[in-house]
């Protein structure tokens, strides 16, 4: 029999069609029961067409998308059809499986809306494909692939091994802290507790009382015996965050109980052990510090037994997508969204930004893009506002349809970029004077940050 004989409206006729296509395909009336279910939807789901014609849909598929956000009750509402990229149903098994979905009104002949239609595919293998890819990229809940990083990634391992001191050092937001828990969660010490104390947010006594504990009667109100982070971390790992921020006094307590492996509560008479792996992190220079005689020497060296630099993001921007698509899916699955990615003018905007704030600052940005944007891709219109002012005239340009004036901008923004708006560098790089760099600036109509790189001034 071939398909041309077939009559679409003639049950047999019509399922034959719907059995021949790989894609799951069911159809629904106007109460949302199953009429008809493929032989690709039994085969994805593990559910036989006899148990799911007759039932609810959502009985059935247990989608997220079920409720609220329903492609079905979107297209039967709005009369269009209705596409999504990435959603999940719930197998026979009770197993989840990945599936991408498309809708569409089912009609017939004369034109009478009968109900709706949905395809979907199953997305397992390309999701276990990108897990397996990102695998490579990851380490705990750090995200890279920059090289920077990867060098990082094979250092951690050595260093989790040994019970050496750390220092992680970095601008803020870069990660340490994801850094020390990755150290820890790779350590011998991996089942023993973890605790990090931000030492810059307490003054000697409290950070003091905080970390060794104290003995009731010690102070006023101190009516019975309190333990400290040393104690509580005991055959675990602590991490002491902003340690470039404590105080002389203190730098030399804690230089004591390093080098003895013992402390000794406040109030208390008898010292005890501290089995604790110490992690040490700060946002500043320490080897500046130590030169200027603002941190100890000793200190200095005895935290610095193994040095982590974390590089900040504008320095690993081939980073940029991957820590998008990780964020874009972290959100995805808190809010139950179905943000599908990012478009490439707000990736392009987002490749010029500094990002002072680093990676934090990143996580931030998507954030508020998740308030104005509920499924679909997020748009330059989603960033916020700053971001879209500081980069609108070089990303109309681009997208303007004069590729060699895009060509041109597109140079003269990463020439900037690498010589951190330097224009006199900038123009050297380029191989012409400083006023032929603002002349072509102004002439095309590229808006730059206020501050040059070099004299901090507006030119």
């Amino acid at each position: 029999m071939s398909y041309e004989n077939l009559d679409i409206m003639d049950p047999k006729g019509f399922e034959l069609i719907l059995d021949s296509i790989s894609d799951g395909v069911f159809t629904v009336d106007h109460q949302w029961r199953i009429m008809t279910f493929n032989h690709a939807a039994e085969t994805i789901t593990g559910i036989p067409k006899q148990e799911a014609v007759g039932r609810f849909c959502h009985e059935v598929l247990g989608s997220d998308l079920c409720g609220e956000g329903c492609a079905l009750k979107k297209t039967l509402a709005e009369g269009r059809p209705c596409s999504v990229p990435s959603a999940y149903i719930i197998s026979a098994e009770n197993k989840k499986i990945p599936i991408s979905l498309s809708t569409s009104l089912l009609v017939d002949k004369e034109g009478k809306i009968m109900g709706g239609v949905e395809i979907f595919r199953d997305q397992s293998y390309i999701e276990a494909l990108r897990r397996h890819i990102h695998e490579g990229y990851r380490m705990g809940d750090i995200i890279a692939k920059s090289a920077a990083m990867t060098r990082i990634f094979q250092l951690l391992p050595q260093v989790s091994s040994s019970e050496s001191t750390v220092l992680i050092s970095g601008e803020t937001g870069t990660g340490k802290g994801l850094v020390a828990r990755a150290i820890h969660n790779l350590s011998s010490r991996q089942d023993g507790p973890y605790w990090a104390v931000n030492c810059g947010a307490l003054p000697d006594t409290l950070l003091e009382s905080e970390l060794f504990g104290y003995k009731a009667g010690a102070f006023t109100h101190a009516v019975k015996d309190k333990p400290g982070y040393f104690a509580l971390a005991s055959g675990g790992t602590l991490l002491l965050d902003e340690v470039g921020d404590t105080s002389a006094a203190f730098q030399v307590r804690l230089l004591k109980v390093l080098e003895s492996q013992e402390y000794q509560p406040l109030g208390g008479v008898k010292k005890e052990i501290a089995d604790v792996r110490v992690i040490a992190a700060t946002n500043k220079d320490l080897s500046r510090l130590v030169a200027d005689d603002q941190f100890r020497r000793d200190l200095f060296y005895r935290i610095n037994v193994v040095g982590i630099h974390l590089p900040p993001l504008r320095h690993r921007m081939e980073d940029l997508p991957l820590l998008i698509e990780h964020f874009i899916d972290k959100l995805n699955r808190i809010r139950n969204r179905r943000v599908s990615g990012i478009s490439a003018e707000a990736l392009a905007i987002l490749m010029n930004h500094e990002f002072p704030g680093n990676v934090r600052e990143l996580e931030n940005i998507i954030e508020h893009a998740f308030v104005l944007c509920r499924e679909g891709e997020i748009r330059p219109d989603h960033l916020p506002p700053h971001l879209i002012r500081h980069s609108r005239g070089a990303m109309d340009i681009l997208a303007s349809e004069d590729p060699l004036r895009a060509a041109e901008v597109d140079v003269i923004l990463k020439v900037l970029q690498k010589n951190h708006y330097d224009r006199q560098a900038a123009a050297r790089d380029l191989g012409i004077h400083k006023t032929t760099l603002f002349r072509k600036i102004e002439k095309l109509g590229i808006i730059l940050p206020k501050i040059d790189g070099r004299s901090r001034r507006r030119f």
